[in-house]
């Protein structure tokens, strides 16, 4: 017997939430049962082009309707957690757009809500499930590169300045997610330093170090102030280095088989550097929308009750980094610990 359609509902139909009711709707381990908003314009717009997916402003009816087993969250981040812990809750699985929260304890609390109720709680790090990040992980995971001594990643912009958070809050969970599904642990330290250039007291543009116990380091420009898109990311080895550049068409992904080593000076002598510069490779990636990969994940792992590869643990851990860096910027700190 065919196993019926997940029941879905969205909650949020503004900047994401077309994104995601699209990937749902081609999705055929889904069915979209609500779009939920406040905004009758939001709805009249999600009608205007799913006209037979039914409308709603009130959350309660999502939440009382038996065939809605989970809920799609792409609201304000100041939104999230009471929107998550009452779904959670009600019983309804819950995907939630990133960051989960607006800050580490509310985090904590739905992550400890959905053990308590045995449900699903995934978190929407969709860069985690684009191939060129995927096909990145592997190569690392194959030692090709040797040991990895640091990450280099810019992500900036002509961006939308928000109101209620900075740009660390919006554009730097993109290069944590990343970083840290490639390494496989989050950091342990955060410092970041940046300022708001054109809203006073909303930094739109920050350079961000983080370090992990076993002494990597990774550093992110994050920017709204750009004259140009940049999504490129440096990861170097003991062995070799690697190029992933986002905005590139084809070859998003290459490898050089380039490096340094050092060699002791002997007797009074200086040291020496052996450089190598050999073959760039490129390997072939699947183009597959990201966002369908992650819309797919949530479905499976509610249907084989696993974790998701990005849920709420990892999505905590996004949080708390957040968190360390802000006051680390605010309070002109230096380092700061990253509590999780």
């Amino acid at each position: 017997m065919r196993e019926r359609p997940l029941g879905v509902a969205l909650v949020g139909y503004g900047y994401w939430g077309p994104n995601l009711l699209r990937n749902y709707m081609e999705l055929p381990e889904a069915d979209v049962r609500w779009v939920c908003d406040p905004s009758s314009e939001a709805l009249a717009k999600a009608h205007s082009r799913y006209p037979t997916v039914p409308l709603t402003g009130e959350l309660d009816e999502i939440l009382t309707d038996p065939s809605v087993d989970a809920v799609l969250i792409a609201t304000p981040i100041s939104t999230h957690h009471r929107l998550a812990r009452t779904a959670l809750a009600a019983g309804k699985h819950v995907f939630v757009e990133k960051p989960m929260t607006h800050d580490t304890a509310s985090s904590r609390d739905l992550v400890a809500l959905a053990g308590q109720t045995g449900l699903t709680l995934m978190v929407g790090h969709t860069f985690v499930y684009s191939p060129p990040v995927r096909v990145v992980l592997d190569i690392i995971d194959s030692g090709e590169l040797g040991d990895i001594r640091f990450i280099d990643m810019r992500r900036v912009n002509l961006g939308l300045h928000q109101k209620d958070v900075s740009v660390l809050w919006d554009l730097l969970p993109h290069d944590l997610s990343i970083a840290y599904s490639w390494l496989g642990r989050p950091a342990v330290t955060a410092a970041a330093f940046g300022q708001g250039c054109v809203v006073p007291g909303i930094p739109d543009v920050a350079f961000v170090v983080l370090t992990f116990s076993d002494g990597v380091m990774a550093g992110s420009h994050v920017s709204w102030l750009s004259p140009v898109k940049l999504r490129s990311t440096i990861v170097v080895g003991s062995e070799k280095m690697l190029v992933y550049d986002d905005t590139e068409n084809v070859e998003k992904v290459k490898v050089y088989d380039h490096g340094v080593e050092f060699e002791e000076a002997t007797g009074f002598g200086e040291f020496q550097l052996s450089y190598r510069t050999g073959d760039i490779c490129s390997p072939k990636i699947p183009h597959t929308e990201p966002l369908w990969l992650e819309a797919k994940e949530f479905v499976t792992a509610v249907r084989e009750a696993r974790r998701p590869l990005t849920d709420g643990l990892a999505g905590l851990e996004i949080v708390a980094t957040l968190e360390a860096a802000e006051k680390s910027l605010r309070d002109a700190c230096g380092p700061v610990a990253i509590e999780y």
